[in-house]
């Protein structure tokens, strides 16, 4: 069975649709790049897809979502806010439990985070604070990554080694993102996105960077969609 189905679905923010008549497949253990300008609808379906499977799936927001004037660890501790009743996590603000302070530890050292468990984020770098969010995504310990441009703030070889994370931790995932060769060279499938239609949707290997060039026509050289096209799933 495919993980989520969309048939001539309608994806948008109240009275206002952006994604018409929407026709996509999401597999298990698959790792899709989600292509597209800003204002093409990534953000949209990102937000149906995690609203379809809230419980199975890992979420990193753009612009990180982080408290800026919590610590590291309450922030990757938010992650699980839902799963304890209020009085616990009140504590839990007050006085760390060592097995939680452990956890997110260990998950703070894994991305390069050490030492900083303390800190306020507001202190932080910006790719000290898209790691952040990563751990966050990672402490909520579901099987699917969602994410929503989480390599922004960090240098490419930052992002490869984030994305290897990503990908060891979660069989499946959709991340949307604007690094071309890593949509190639580190997903199984692309999707691209293009005035609220979706006009792309390949296996990676079947693609070029020009096929990927195309989807910004503002930043680049206008390119044909036809041999994207011809091998759309």
């Amino acid at each position: 069975m495919p993980l989520l189905r969309f048939e001539q679905a309608d994806l948008g923010h109240g009275a206002q649709v952006v994604l018409p008549s929407l026709d996509l497949t999401f597999d298990n253990g698959e790792h899709v790049a989600l292509l597209g300008q800003s204002g093409a609808g990534k953000s949209t379906l990102l937000g149906e897809v995690r609203r379809r499977l809230h419980a199975r799936a890992a979420w990193c927001p753009q612009g990180h979502g982080l408290v800026p004037l919590l610590s590291v660890y309450h922030n990757v501790y938010m992650g699980r806010l839902e799963r304890h009743a209020a009085w616990r996590n009140l504590r839990n603000l007050l006085r760390p439990y060592p097995a939680d302070w452990q956890a997110i530890e260990t998950l703070c050292d894994e991305l390069g985070l050490e030492g900083l468990i303390r800190r306020p984020v507001e202190t932080l770098s910006g790719g000290q604070r898209q790691r952040v969010a990563i751990a966050r995504a990672f402490y909520q310990s579901r099987e699917l990554f969602l994410g929503d441009e989480p390599l922004a703030s960090v240098d490419p070889h930052q992002a490869v080694r984030l994305l290897e994370r990503i990908h060891d931790r979660h069989a499946t995932s959709l991340i949307a993102l604007h690094q071309h060769r890593l949509a190639l060279s580190h997903f199984d499938r692309v999707i691209g996105l293009r005035d609220g239609q979706v006009v792309l949707d390949a296996p990676s290997h079947a693609l070029t960077l020009a096929q990927l060039d195309a989807l910004y026509p503002d930043a680049a050289p206008a390119a044909s969609h036809d041999g994207a096209r011809a091998v759309s799933r």
